[in-house]
């Protein structure tokens, strides 16, 4: 099979690799749709011997051994390839797997490739009324979005504000899964500094901060808050954690998803006085997809919004191009 290969400097080139045989307990999935990730960025820029891709859908054209899941079946798969039987993998917390064995499109060969081999208990078979474009939503924007949601409301159970640093595909994710979660009434802030993702999150039912023309403060005050239940960081940067720490009230948590710098803290101002919380939160658990397939099937009209543009393969250097430089929603490779 021809497959993208990611060069280093921003450049995509095509190479042959040969169609993997899956072996005892592995899936061949026939990729139809994989979604592009800002955490591929390195890959994008520096270069990958693995083909990279880790929200895919497809289709299962082949099985191994000691398989028990139809040929035809539509699904997605789950990142980490966990072991299933350490301490964590035991209590479902399968995203801190103790003995992991990769990850898709990052260790092993993932979904940007026509086809993948996969563990069987690391593919999530839907609904074969789902598009599996619309499928790959189940990854990183409503599985990792619920997730990091939950994780905050166990510090901080009643939430009557939200602030989203970042209106990338995760952030848009967070603001919609809090309006899913949470209540469509429940004032959702999300702070970024470009115009097209601002427009994208206020018809979500977000409060655009424009960060350009504003500090995160003002415009917090701007939409009538003097200070933050919950907030969720999914850029990265320290600017941004350091700027909403300060923003949140007494009992304030602060989750933390994107991947990058650093913060600093005060911990006696600002963690012991106001019994302020700083989380992580790590993509999702695998158990956690049957409730966010129930999510999808009654909300798809709505969740559909943040994916906004659509490429074939072979414009797959188009398509990181594009969302490089920030004007896109979710962008979807599609086979």
């Amino acid at each position: 099979m021809r497959v993208p290969h990611f060069v280093g400097q921003g450049r995509i080139d095509v190479v042959e690799k040969p169609v993997g045989r899956p072996g005892p307990g592995q899936l061949l999935i026939q990729v139809k749709a994989n979604a592009i990730c800002g955490s591929e960025r390195g890959q994008f820029l520096n270069g990958s011997t693995i083909t990279p891709g880790h929200e895919a859908a497809g289709i299962v054209v082949a099985a191994g051994s000691e398989t028990h899941t139809p040929i035809g079946t539509p699904g997605v798969v789950f990142l980490m390839d966990f072991c299933g039987s350490c301490r964590s993998c035991r209590l479902g917390l399968t995203n801190q797997c103790l003995d992991k064995r990769g990850d898709i499109g990052f260790t092993k060969d993932g979904g940007y490739g026509l086809f993948e081999i996969v563990s069987e208990h690391i593919f999530f078979p839907v609904d074969t009324a789902i598009p599996l474009t619309e499928a790959t939503l189940l990854l990183d924007i409503i599985g990792t979005s619920a997730h990091a949601i939950k994780r905050g409301l166990r510090v901080r159970a009643d939430v009557e504000s939200l602030i989203v640093m970042g209106a990338g595909p995760v952030g848009l994710g967070m603001l919609a899964m809090t309006k899913l979660l949470l209540g469509e009434t429940t004032p959702v802030l999300i702070a970024d500094m470009i115009p097209y993702r601002l427009a994208l999150a206020e018809r979500l039912g977000g409060v655009p901060i424009d960060l350009r023309t504003q500090s995160l403060e003002a415009g917090v005050h701007t939409a009538g808050f003097d200070a933050i239940d919950l907030a969720i960081d999914t850029s990265g940067k320290t600017v941004a954690r350091q700027a909403v720490i300060a923003m949140l009230g007494k009992r304030g948590a602060l989750v933390c998803v994107g991947h990058g710098e650093e913060l600093s803290l005060s911990v006696s101002a600002m963690l012991i006085a106001p019994e302020r919380a700083v989380l992580g939160s790590e993509y999702f658990c695998f158990n956690e997809l049957p409730a966010s397939l129930e999510l999808l099937r009654h909300h798809r009209a709505y969740l559909s919004q943040i994916i906004t543009h659509r490429f074939a393969v072979g414009d797959i250097q188009q398509a990181f191009e594009l969302f490089f430089a920030g004007s896109t929603g979710k962008v979807v490779i599609e086979q």
